[in-house]
């Protein structure tokens, strides 16, 4: 069948929206009609990065109507409404314990995953089209994705919202209610107040308790943190924001969560733990944090790695969905909707810092 895709054939230039042949189903895939695709950082940290393959089609953020499905596939049928996320392999050790997110297959599987007899999913004037990003490539009118990726939805959940559950808010909710789990009287340092922090931030208000702190360089978004709920704000300009955080939480905060892949980030953000306290990060930066060896040592604290929030989007994706639903994860507040001929304005909007979460519909 024939679809239209936003391909990247170059990544200085601007996206091309061009139709492309988009092979049915096999055996163990699904089509998804995609109704909306969020943007994320991942998706244009990937644009440049890799085998110079081009055309290249991303989207990793996709929700849509299964359109037909191959004749192995029974858990998802055509007509159900889905959110499409990460895959995985559902047999390594990670997958078994139940964390799919670090499945030892994870990067043939999303990292442009390949179909195993090589074949092409989709081509554009009869040359294949580098796809299967994240088991989806999503930045289309139609994706093909698995059973391990798809997870059935409400068919009245808004589409453009529910997307980003696949990846960025899923991420920034899961680190905080799986992997950091503050309880009643935690104060959560929040580092970077875009989708991901802001996703963090709304996932803390759902604990009873908890107070936080939002570090953010933009004066929009610590306003909008604020509307969201965070108990302090604050501007990282300058020096001294460990000890200001130290400061305002009587003595460090108890739990962290830096999204900025910053190395002198992450290192404020250990430094203005209390003793015994964690910061997750979940930031795909580079580089070495400048951490004190001796407080870390000292003082207990623990430094640890999150990927998609340590998250089974099989049962994560409808809790949080759930959480929507009740009006205790406003996460609508982040969306911004761009139909998706306007990808270069959802890019400069987001690349400006004047929305949080561009998605595109379709």
């Amino acid at each position: 069948m024939r679809t239209t895709a936003l391909l990247s054939r170059d990544p200085a230039a601007s996206f091309t929206a061009e139709t492309v042949d988009l092979d049915g189903p096999r055996d163990d895939e699904i089509l998804v009609r995609i109704l909306a695709s969020g943007i994320c950082h991942t998706d244009l940290v990937n644009r440049v990065l890799g085998k110079p393959d081009r055309p290249v089609l991303l989207g990793h953020e996709g929700a849509g109507v299964v359109a037909a499905v191959g004749a192995s596939v029974t858990s998802v049928v055509p007509g159900d409404h889905v959110v499409l996320t990460f895959r995985h392999c559902g047999a390594c050790p990670n997958c078994v314990a139940g964390r799919p997110a670090y499945c030892r297959h994870s990067t043939a599987l999303n990292h442009f995953g390949r179909r195993a007899d090589k074949t092409p999913r989709v081509t554009v004037g009869g040359a294949p089209v580098r796809d299967g990003f994240f088991g989806q490539s999503s930045f289309a009118g139609y994706a093909i994705a698995t059973v391990d990726n798809t997870v059935v939805v409400d068919p009245a959940a808004d589409p453009a919202v529910v997307a980003s559950f696949g990846c960025g808010f899923q991420t920034g909710a899961g680190a905080v209610l799986n992997a950091l789990r503050p309880g009643s009287g935690a104060w959560l340092a929040i580092y970077g107040g875009g989708a991901v922090g802001s996703a963090a931030l709304l996932a803390a208000r759902t604990v009873p308790g908890v107070r936080t702190v939002v570090v953010e360089t933009s004066a929009a978004r610590r306003d909008l943190a604020t509307e969201l709920g965070a108990d302090i704000v604050l501007d990282p300009a300058g020096a001294g924001t460990a000890e200001t955080v130290r400061e305002i939480t009587g003595g460090g905060s108890t739990h962290a969560l830096d999204t900025t892949g910053i190395p002198a980030v992450l290192a404020d953000a250990f430094a203005a733990l209390t003793t015994g306290a964690t910061v997750v990060a979940v930031g795909l930066g580079a580089g070495v944090p400048p951490i004190d060896v001796r407080d870390m040592v000292l003082q207990g604290k623990t430094i640890r790695g999150c990927l998609e929030g340590d998250a089974d989007p099989a049962t994560f994706i409808p809790h949080l969905l759930d959480l929507y639903r009740r009006g205790e994860l406003p996460v609508d507040r982040l969306v911004t909707r761009f139909p998706h001929t306007d990808i270069e304005a959802a890019l400069a909007a987001q690349h400006a810092g004047s929305v949080i979460k561009p998605v595109l519909t379709w």
